[in-house]
């Protein structure tokens, strides 16, 4: 392994682990050694942006569009500083996320990676950072993903949120963290933190639960593992639902918050 290829390799792991400033000098050595390395300018831009930035990510957004004109992510993430640029300035200044190396580290059944689906407005979604803690809101149909400050952010797919609805309506508990984002796509982290008694045999997030909530499965002692039978978690939902409100983490939302912001 040569040089450049090392230091990419070092430049990707240290952006992985979310290690800006290192990333920043890595990045730089590559472009004393390669000044028309084009990944190496948008990992410096986007390094530069995770660390509020905004003139120097700007500045290699801009030179990586020198060398390739028609580059989407050095186009999208110019207008992502511009919305920055000019929105209100109290939620402009951030500090640096100092993230735990860890932090997205996956365990098969309690973690999982989701593409958000119903984006909200692009003035928040400039604003996160890698690592950025977010919420899961439930709502009747629906699970939402909002900030801290409730800004809404994008919603669970149908098939997952559904799940999730029934989890959390048995006491589980979640944790959530932006692992990528842009003013077009949003990948969360959920990790499940605590499992309600009720849902304490099912995974939170089967491999198969693509397909529907009946396809998941359903843990035995510490090791083994099989199908239930496909009505089980349908007549669960069906039962907890039943159940006093008070059981609920959450009470009934009014019909005309379903729509969209």
């Amino acid at each position: 392994m040569n040089e450049i290829e090392l230091l990419e390799q070092q430049a990707v792991d240290t952006a992985l682990k979310s290690l800006w400033q290192e990333a920043i000098e890595i990045n730089k050595k590559l472009l004393t050694l390669d000044k028309k390395n084009i990944p190496a300018t948008l990992r410096l831009g986007f390094a530069y942006l995770q660390t509020s930035k905004f003139k120097e990510a700007k500045k290699y957004y801009q030179k990586a569009l020198k060398l390739q004109s028609g580059n989407s992510v050095a186009k999208e993430n110019l207008e992502r500083i511009k919305i920055l640029q000019t929105k209100s300035p109290k939620r402009s200044k951030k500090s640096p996320l100092h993230l735990d190396p860890n932090l997205f580290l996956e365990i098969p059944g309690k973690t999982k990676n989701i593409i958000l689906v119903n984006l909200g407005q692009k003035n928040i979604l400039a604003q996160f950072t890698v690592g950025q803690q977010v919420y899961l809101k439930p709502k009747k149909r629906k699970v939402e993903i909002r900030t801290k400050l409730n800004d809404y952010t994008g919603s669970l797919p149908d098939d997952i949120s559904k799940r999730l609805l029934l989890f959390l309506k048995a006491g589980s508990e979640y944790s959530v963290f932006i692992k990528e984002a842009n003013l077009n796509r949003v990948i969360v982290f959920v990790r499940e933190e605590k499992k309600g008694r009720k849902v304490s045999h099912y995974l939170s997030f089967p491999q198969n639960s693509q397909a529907n909530i009946a396809q998941m499965t359903q843990e035995k002692g510490d090791e083994e593992v099989e199908e239930p039978n496909e009505n089980e978690l349908e007549k669960l939902a069906e039962a907890l639902t039943n159940e006093e409100k008070d059981y609920l983490p959450y009470g009934h939302e009014p019909e005309e918050e379903e729509t969209e912001e």
